[in-house]
This record gives structure tokens, sequence and C-alpha cells, in this order.
């Protein structure tokens, strides 16, 4: 497992690495990456003036999201390149420029450590906490170009079982934008297995401007690229992870043996 620290004040010597590279090795041209892996806050920062337990909250990052994209990652033999910080420091799956990049409320958390913060204060996290990310599925991406392949981008998340005063009755989520290449051929197979609830474009919407990790990297270049988000009451425990990655694995091994998914569409999303 790959690691890389990058020291511009922000971090700390005691303080995990931006980001981590897991299962570098990997044969596979398809690239996981977990945007809201960590709930980890710098110490400098002082848990944002939260209390720990809501550090360990869907606030601060995505329950059970890391274990299932390592454990994927491997089943796969592709590598996964995973954000080091919590969501809540900045969130790595947004623009800078958006507000919720730096967010004042989780939940009905008043995140503190975020109010008042400047332009100088926002530059710090992201020289610290998300170019490393995002420099880091850049170039992974360009090292699979670099063997004569087209990389598939695929994004894991995961969603609460209740939103609000609702119910969320899905399994798990296939998010896209444009291109519909994997996505589509994947709700089919996930859908095929009786019983499982499988959200298209739901709980949360893939198109633009949601997710912006996938639109940037792919997206935009036309990378045939998805988000997958799974329920975090299935990723609670470790047959839930190895449930889950065995049944995912199966199915984009099905999918991504199609030579069309494999292909670079010209200048998709270049329009934006």
């Amino acid at each position: 497992m790959a690691r890389e620290r990058v020291a511009v004040g922000l971090l700390g010597s005691s303080d995990p690495p931006p980001v981590t590279l897991h299962h570098p090795g990997g044969r596979r041209p398809w690239l996981l990456v977990c945007d809201h892996a960590s709930r980890a806050i710098p110490a400098s920062l002082g848990r944002l003036g939260l209390p720990v337990e809501a550090t360990w909250r869907h606030i601060a990052y995505d329950i059970g999201a890391a274990d299932l994209a390592r454990r994927l990652a491997t089943r796969l033999d592709a590598p996964a390149v995973l954000a080091g910080y919590s969501r809540l420091v900045v969130d790595c799956n947004r623009r800078l420029e958006d507000a919720t990049a730096f967010t004042l409320n989780g939940d009905g958390h008043r995140i503190t450590g975020n109010e008042g913060l400047d332009a100088a204060g926002r530059e710090r996290r992201a020289r610290a906490c998300y170019e490393p990310y995002h420099a880091m599925i850049a170039a992974q991406l360009a090292r699979i170009e670099a063997g004569g392949e087209v990389p598939v981008l695929l994004a894991i998340h995961s969603f609460t079982p209740v939103y609000g005063p609702r119910a969320r009755p899905w399994h798990a989520g296939v998010l896209w934008d444009e291109d519909d290449r994997i996505a589509r051929p994947l709700l089919a197979e996930l859908r095929r297995e009786p019983g499982l609830v499988i959200g298209d474009n739901q709980p949360y919407s893939g198109r633009f401007p949601g997710d912006y990790t996938v639109w940037r990297h792919a997206g935009r270049v036309g990378l045939p690229a998805l988000c997958l988000e799974i329920r975090q009451d299935l990723l609670l425990t470790p047959s839930g992870i190895a449930e889950w990655s065995l049944r995912l694995a199966a199915a984009f091994e099905t999918v991504l043996v199609d030579p069309a998914v494999r292909l670079r569409l010209p200048r998709a999303g270049a329009h934006r």
C-alpha cells in the first residue's frame, strides 16, 4: 500500500497521509476512487469544533465505503485511490469554489471550525488534503493510458438508510451522467438478483454538476466511468463488505469485458 504525505503546515507528523493508493500493482486498466473514505481531521484543526461522536457519522465520511473500495479493488485486481481526510475538512467531490466544499452545517451540526474560513485557509486545506488526492487519481489514469489502455474510473460511495423522515428503499444506486456505457448494463446485471432494489441515479443524481471527481477525471475527457452508492447499513460488518464486493466484482467482470466500454469518447462533456 503506497502512501503520500504533503507537509504544507496543516498536517503534523502524527497525521495520516492525504491520499492512499491500495493495491498499486493491480493489473486491470480500471481505477477505483473513494472521495469520502476517511473521517480523519488534522490535529491542528481540533475536530473542527465537533464532539468526537459526530466524526463517526455520515457527516464526516461515507461509512463502509473505504473498506468496500479496498476489498473490491483487490477482487478486481485494480488499484484504488482513497482520500485521507474527512469531507468536513474539504470535500474532494466538490469544486473548491462550491460553498459545500467547506461546509458550515452537517445534519444539524454547526461546523464551527469552518466558520470564518478565509481564502488563505481554504487554499491551505486544498494544498494539503485535496490536491494530492486528485493528483494521485490523475497520475494513475495517466499510468494506465501510458500502458496502451483506456482506463475505466469507478467511484465508490455510501448513503444513509434514512434521510430526514424518509427511509431509502434502494440497496444500491448507479449514478451516471451522459455516458451510459457502463451504467445501463450494470443496472441490468444487478437487477437480475431477486430482492435487490437498485436505483438509477438514485438516491442521488450523477448528472452534471454532481459527482465532481467522476466528471473532472473522466466525464469531461470521454473516459468510461460511473459512481456507485451502497446503503450504509449493508456495509457495517465484514460479511456485508465481503458480500457486496463479491456481488459488484461479478457484475463488473461481466460488464467491463465489452470492448465498447473501453473506448474514449471524443470530447465528452467538453462543452461544460
